[in-house]
């Protein structure tokens, strides 16, 4: 075990002395790459804290002192943003995310049915790693064996109707994108180009392009390196761009083209209808507007 994972150990059993007194806290778990073996040295600390008073550990972060030197502290929604969390960085250099959940939220989930999109979720959560490091009402072993019961369920591929959306939302902010930078407003326009069209559209298309293909992919992006098609990792890196003007340009037609073949394969692999002149009308206004601008200056 590396001095990191040490310091992560020791942080945890200050966490557990101090939850152990605690009567609202009746149970934790180590979720993600601290509760696997291959976690290297900058993985953060995830740690479920199931408990009767969330309020108490959101309003105030003032118990945060009974395990370490906290330097940052604050509150978060959680990546699905059914919960908030307390995420933390310590003086140490260690950084920890205490998502709270309600206690009734457990016994919920242990004894009503599990809808598909639930359980692709807890799969995600619970399924890279679960280590159990308090638990006064042996809730967790339930939990346990709930997720177990779950498997791993495969997220499904998109309907016919969520991948034209898709396709159409990327191409109608790839014009709006374009008319942000034609009005001079950078900010704006990089965050079409390296916000929504990245994270809303393009990351969708490199998942289901990748689940098409019959690979496995974490949620969120966690790892895309790893998973996604080598082609779309490499060209990625000319689809980022600078606060600059000519730069927000060259990315947005970039990233035009790294969608539109991702697209495309996808389509062909799902056997669904792509919109080619959705594809073909936004991209000829982009163009004109990118030209326009020439001859503007």
């Amino acid at each position: 075990m590396d001095q990191t994972a040490l310091k992560y150990e020791k942080l945890i059993e200050k966490f557990v002395k101090w939850a152990e007194t605690e009567h609202d806290i009746r149970a934790a778990i180590v979720i993600g790459s601290r509760a696997r073996t291959d976690s290297d040295e900058w993985a953060d600390l995830d740690v479920i804290v199931i408990t009767t008073d969330p309020e108490r550990l959101l309003s105030t972060g003032d118990w945060v002192n009974n395990i370490g030197d906290p330097v940052i502290t604050f509150i978060e929604l959680t990546p699905n943003g059914d919960f908030e969390e307390r995420r933390v960085l310590f003086k140490n250099g260690l950084d920890v995310d205490f998502a709270v959940i309600p206690l009734e939220t457990v016994r919920g989930m242990l004894h009503t049915e599990i809808p598909p999109e639930l359980a692709v979720e807890l799969s995600n959560t619970f399924g890279r790693g679960m280590r159990m490091i308090l638990d006064k009402d042996s809730i967790t072993d339930q939990l346990r064996e709930r997720i177990a019961n779950i498997g791993t369920p495969r997220p499904s591929p998109p309907t016919q109707h969520e991948f034209l959306e898709a396709v159409n939302d990327f191409w109608y902010h790839a014009v709006w994108s374009a008319k942000r930078l034609r009005r001079g407003e950078l900010w704006w326009g990089k965050g079409g180009v390296d916000g929504h069209m990245k994270w809303q559209c393009l990351l969708r298309m490199i998942e289901w392009h990748a689940r098409a293909g019959g690979h496995d992919t974490w949620f969120r992006g966690r790892f895309l390196e790893k998973w996604a098609d080598p082609r779309a990792v490499k060209e990625m890196r000319d689809a980022f761009a600078h606060y600059d003007e000519d730069d927000i340009w060259r990315a947005l037609l970039a990233t035009m083209d790294l969608f539109r073949w991702l697209a495309v394969e996808t389509a062909e692999q799902l056997n669904y209808q792509y919109l080619t002149r959705a594809d073909e009308h936004a991209t000829e206004l982009v163009k004109e507007l990118f030209a326009g601008r020439s001859c503007g200056k």
